[in-house]
């Protein structure tokens, strides 16, 4: 049975979110403010599998949270919840390492479905055997970085890197596709899951991530290019001199 920590300072809204995700077969926990929260998640008490983080919390915003979390070394699988319509604060939140967010109100349907979506992925990357994925290798290697999927690191020239999940899933799903364009629409609804409501800055800020752990020199990426007006496409080796 995974374990859910609901981050929300409104008793209310907390105690709806606790009583409709148990009925759905989840342990929930909650706590009320950010400290407590990352230190519930940095100290080493009961495993979370995935934290649903509200943005406006008294004492350590979520923003702060889901940042000192990802410091600390903690990836588990973040869902911002933020009452903000703009979309900077969306992004801000997948800068500092959320992994998906929701804007309130939202439906109780939409939020079980990112929910199962994360966790689904989760348990997938993490399986202990490839047996049930023949195709799929667990690892990568491509100029003097390897990617391991499963533990969600990259190690680029004997230094290791953890990722998100979702940062592991875009670049598995890149990888997979090596020299082929894919379009942003097409990421939005392969690696996030159809999200006719999240904007495709989303997948341009994933990859700006990406970069700055794969690339030499992020600004002149050499393997997760931009194909403008399009989307993105992997390669292993370098690509020529003025290919973006």
């Amino acid at each position: 049975m995974n374990r859910l920590l609901v981050v929300e300072d409104e008793e209310h809204l907390a105690s709806g979110l606790k009583f409709n995700l148990e009925a759905e077969g989840y342990r929930v926990d909650v706590e009320d403010n950010g400290e407590s929260a990352l230190e519930r998640l940095t100290g080493g008490s009961s495993a979370v599998d995935l934290v649903l983080l509200d943005v406006m919390l008294p004492g350590l915003d979520g923003f702060e949270v889901v940042q000192k979390l990802r410091e600390a070394g903690s990836f588990v699988p973040v869902v911002m919840l933020t009452a903000r319509g703009h979309t900077d604060d969306v992004l801000r939140g997948f800068e500092l390492g959320a992994d998906d967010y929701l804007t309130k109100p939202f439906d109780l349907s939409i939020l079980l479905a990112r929910i199962q979506g994360l966790l689904r992925r989760k348990a997938w990357l993490q399986k202990e055997s490839a047996a049930d994925r023949p195709d799929e290798p667990e690892t990568i290697s491509f100029r003097g970085r390897r990617v391991d999927f499963p533990g969600q690191v990259l190690e680029r020239d004997g230094v290791e890197q953890r990722l998100t999940l979702m940062e592991t899933t875009l670049l598995r799903y890149l990888t997979q596709r090596e020299g082929q364009t894919v379009d942003r629409k097409e990421l939005l609804e392969e690696v996030w899951g159809v999200r006719q409501d999240t904007d495709t800055r989303t997948v341009d800020n994933f990859i700006a991530r990406l970069r700055r752990a794969v690339e030499d020199e992020p600004s002149n990426p050499r393997h997760l290019l931009t194909v403008r007006g399009v989307g993105y496409r992997f390669v292993a080796e370098p690509t020529p001199p003025g290919v973006t």
